[in-house]
């Protein structure tokens, strides 16, 4: 992502054993203020308009060399004020403004380690990273870290236990603070990230940021505080009698620990935090990254009617991949993935990703990609076996390249992936070191990543803007084939308030048939209108359309949305909603005046209200409404919608119920006279 402009930037260096260790929001609404106790112990404190938010909290490392969590002193502290805006190449919004004030702490510990700690304060929320500057110490082994977070109000958290595989599990919420001052624990450890609902109806999301070289965070609850967990390295042989978390050597820095604090939900979605704290782009010529929606054959092998290993109901073949990509060109989609592609998926002992099966003539597909423009979506799944695929990195990437393929699906099915380093946790340490391997060489071949059984995003995407979109999420494929029946209604509508609030995410949304005849007990659990409402509510810049082809020409009126909706944005606004209950979002497509709205509900039915004072005054739009029809419900009238039409400005305002695990989208085009 590019710089834009720059509108301010003031410094002042504070040199020496100053003893103003604090620093406030921009507007002055948020003050994080750094203590150094009597046994040289470190911690923090947050307060919001004058009151404290964050009551004081450890901060510090625990290595095997040296114990980093007292016996500081103060070396000097450093302050500066930073305002200016930067250009996304494909986001929520085009223009992100980065407005914080920043101190750095500089402390000596008493065995000579220098270890700083960067606090970075925006006026919906913080930021915090511990930094070894160069020193003569030149590794050290992390067993522990230190930070907490002790909320002084009760709090509320939607989270998923930490050892959920691929992060695809229902969110829940729990106590994480008491309304008096018992003390309160978690039995489980949870993931990063989790999204707090505070006793006073304020909002907070609590995450990490750049997250490359270090395992990814995970929280608990003991004695009323959030605390911090790292995801370990699992090599039993390693020191035994404790836990490894990472090994660094300086000069290094940890990712950041961030928290958003808003009064509204609106603003804490849109909150850019987490992309200001990751570095500006990497890639100098970022002209073949581009957003794209997509179809692919996948869902066929989720119901049951296609199989991913050739055999007579083998869903990627040549014949079914062409008449994929000739419906895509026709109804305006820009790419087509295929899943089984590939020699490996009879047996899953060790994936090929250079030799087709038999029935998938690659040179005429993409020779075909390239006369119909329609580009095709790579697939590599691993199995887990990560080691293998790193090693084999440039020559798989060339291949795909040499036949057109811009845009990977990456896949790690496997509860433990295998490492360069042995089997190890996805999100550990070396994982992370993996994915952030297999980024930079996509790069390098011009090829966009879509990472499935991933790492949670921490912002990764504004440093490496190939890296387009990730799952980590429980996604469409479980209400296909599901033991307990598919996601509850209300499961897409903790989702934008929870993992997407991390980043782009997966999910596959678009189905249009939502009973599978293979197993009868499971199915989708929404209405046509809430899957379409999912294009808007769901961000991901690489969007798929996941259904069949056939079943979309059963409702090819209501596809024309698919067909008309963009996925990349100039601005975003959370127009309503509740965590759990409902979301209404509006985007405006990028460089355009057009306008989309999407809204969905959980089991229970809605009336939304959305003014339209975002669009331009004096100017008329043309409102298309997908809605559900009167008697819509998920469960017996999955299918009941009305398409209507009529001309608005922005002093209208949208009426619609939303049914039962229902409801609408809508698209508004300027009129030009």
């Amino acid at each position: 992502m590019k710089a834009y402009f720059s509108i301010f930037l003031f410094a002042v260096l504070l040199i020496g054993c100053s003893r103003d260790l604090s620093v406030s929001s921009p507007d002055g609404s948020l003050r994080a203020s750094f203590e150094l106790q009597e046994d040289g112990g470190i911690g923090y404190t947050i307060e919001r308009d004058g009151m404290t938010i964050i009551e004081s909290s450890p901060l510090g490392l625990m290595a095997e060399e040296v114990p980093l969590g007292n016996g500081f002193h103060l070396i000097g502290t450093k302050k500066s004020h930073t305002n200016s805006a930067w250009e996304t190449i494909w986001g929520e919004e085009r223009i992100i403004v980065d407005n914080h004030n920043r101190m750095l702490i500089e402390l000596e510990h008493e065995s000579g380690v220098k270890m700083n700690i960067e606090f970075k304060v925006f006026n919906d929320g913080f930021g915090f990273r511990y930094l070894f500057p160069e020193q003569s110490l030149k590794t050290l082994t992390i067993t522990d870290e230190l930070t907490s977070y002790r909320f002084s109000q009760a709090a509320e958290a939607w989270s998923i236990p930490w050892r959920t595989e691929y992060y695809e599990g229902l969110w829940s919420k729990r106590i994480i603070r008491g309304a008096s001052d018992e003390e309160v624990s978690s039995a489980d450890t949870l993931c990063s990230p989790i999204t707090i609902e505070f006793g006073d109806g304020t909002y907070g999301f609590v995450h990490e940021a750049a997250l490359t070289d270090y395992p990814a965070q995970n929280l608990y609850v003991r004695e009323g505080a959030l605390r911090t967990y790292l995801t370990p390295w699992r090599q039993e042989d390693v020191h035994p009698g404790h836990e490894v978390k990472a090994y660094i050597e300086t000069p290094f820095s940890t990712p950041w620990r961030m928290v958003v604090l808003t009064k509204t939900l609106q603003d804490m979605v849109a909150s850019r935090i987490m992309l200001n704290l990751n570095e500006p782009c990497k890639i100098e010529d970022t002209s073949w990254i581009r957003p794209m929606k997509f179809m692919g054959i996948w869902w066929g092998m989720h119901i049951k009617t296609m199989t991913w290993e050739q055999g007579p109901r083998h869903g990627a073949t040549t014949e079914n991949m062409e008449r994929y990509m000739r419906f895509a060109a026709e109804h305006g989609i820009d790419a087509v993935l295929a899943e089984g592609w590939n020699k490996g998926w009879e047996d899953w002992k060790h994936f090929d990703f250079t030799t087709p099966y038999d029935d998938w003539d690659i040179d005429y597909l993409s020779r075909l990609s390239k006369s119909l423009g329609v580009e095709i979506v790579g697939h590599n799944e691993t199995g887990g076996n990560a080691a293998d695929y790193e090693a084999e990195l440039d020559y798989i990437y060339r291949y795909h390249a040499d036949h057109g393929i811009h845009a990977i699906k990456t896949g790690y099915v496997a509860p433990i992936i295998r490492t360069m380093d042995g089997l190890q946790w996805n999100k550990g340490q070396s994982g992370v070191r993996h994915y952030r391997k297999v980024i930079e060489k996509a790069a390098k071949y011009h090829i966009m990543i879509d990472n499935h059984e991933p790492v949670m995003p921490t912002g990764l995407q504004r440093t490496y803007p190939n890296l387009v979109t990730q799952e980590g999420v429980r996604g469409q494929e479980w209400n296909a084939w599901s033991e307990d029946g598919g996601s509850p209604c209300e499961h897409v509508t903790v989702l934008p308030y929870t993992r997407i609030l991390a980043g782009p995410v997966d999910y596959t949304p678009g189905v249009f048939k939502f009973e599978n005849p293979v197993i009868p007990t499971t199915r989708v659990h929404s209405t046509l209108m809430n899957q379409l409402g999912l294009f808007v509510c769901f961000y991901s810049p690489l969007q798929m359309a996941c259904d069949l082809p056939e079943h979309y020409m059963e409702h090819a009126d209501a596809f024309k949305f698919i067909e008309d909706v963009p996925c990349d944005w100039e601005k975003s606004i959370l127009v309503d909603g509740a965590i759990g209950d409902f979301c209404i979002f509006a985007r405006q497509g990028r460089g355009t005046s057009d306008w989309y709205i999407g809204g969905i509900t959980d089991e229970e039915a809605r009336k939304a209200v959305v003014p339209l004072n975002m669009l331009e005054k004096g100017k008329t739009y043309t409102l298309t409404l997908y809605r559900d029809g009167e008697d819509a419900d998920w469960e017996s009238r999955s299918y009941a919608y009305k398409i209507e039409e009529k001309e608005v400005t922005s002093a209208d305002t949208i009426q619609v119920v939303m049914a039962k695990g229902g409801g609408f989208a809508a698209k508004l085009i300027e009129i030009a006279y």
